[in-house]
């Protein structure tokens, strides 16, 4: 596990010029190294700010955001910080510029100024943890949308970061595509000890994180595991946020009577809990 990939943001705050509200406002976080850390939230609640904070795309108006140690505050310190906090952004074609698959993954290094004889091992391990060698020498424009996605993670793996953040990576893909992808990030967050920060939208994706945020008008209403946090379901709802189907099925099973215990997220779990309250004869 890298000791370098905490995440902090210290009372932040971020005003868009035209919006007479703050689209983040007094929020402060610890996303720890190696946490795999979900961020949910409805259109316009802010969480897409809270990643463009992380990667210095934005600064605070008010606040601070440290970094792997680097505060993002400070303009020389950005790219260093781009390197250690590599961005996922919803759309592949946006990250994607080369005409060949391994030239793409090499276009961070090339600006990092890596020498050749480095840079070929780093582009072959990049590919080869997201299962992408065979589409070395392939053109980018001819994969699916899911190996597009694989491809731009390996041009951040490429760059050796120390944390990973994905702004709705999957929200474009279908779900072979999705599930390839958050595959993908869940190895790598488990192998390697890569701290990740993964926005998404979808409720069975944040099932699968060590901790979930939620975020809404701004400010952070919830955070806990994703048992802890979707069992609230009545304020996951006034928040216009689902829940996994099964975790609102146990509920609705729970309301008629059957005392299931609380933090069921997934079918497995719910069949497990209803045969040991109803075993078969």
């Amino acid at each position: 596990m890298r000791s370098d990939s905490r995440v902090q943001l210290n009372n932040v705050s971020y005003s868009y010029e035209e919006q007479a509200s703050p689209a983040l406002s007094g929020v402060s976080a610890v996303i720890q190294p190696g946490e795999f850390v979900a961020v949910l939230g409805h259109n316009g609640s802010g969480k897409s700010t809270l990643a463009k904070l992380l990667n210095a795309l934005y600064i605070p108006t008010e606040g601070n955001v440290v970094v792997c140690g680097y505060n993002t505050r400070e303009e020389k310190l950005v790219w260093e910080i781009r390197r250690r906090a590599g961005m996922i952004f919803q759309n592949p074609d946006n990250q994607i510029v080369a005409t060949v698959v391994k030239e793409d993954v090499a276009f961070g290094l090339e600006n990092l100024g890596v020498p050749t004889e480095e840079m070929i091992p780093r582009i072959e391990s990049a590919l080869s943890a997201v299962r992408m060698s065979a589409c070395a020498d392939k053109a980018p424009h001819m994969l699916s949308g899911g190996q597009k996605q694989r491809v731009a993670i390996a041009g951040i793996l490429a760059m050796e970061p120390s944390v990973i953040i994905a702004d709705e990576a999957t929200a474009m893909l279908d779900p072979s595509g999705r599930k390839e992808v958050l595959e993908t990030i869940r190895s790598l967050n488990r192998q390697k000890g890569i701290t990740v920060v993964w926005i998404t939208h979808f409720m069975e994706e944040a099932a699968l994180a060590d901790r979930v945020l939620v975020v809404t008008d701004g400010v952070i209403r919830l955070s806990g595991t994703p048992a802890e946090v979707f069992d609230r379901v009545d304020e996951m709802r006034e928040m216009h946020l689902d829940v996994p189907h099964m975790t609102a099925l146990a509920g609705e099973l729970r309301e008629a009577g059957m005392p299931l215990r609380p933090g069921i997220l997934t079918v497995e779990e719910l069949a497990e809990e209803v045969e040991n309250l109803c075993p078969l004869k």
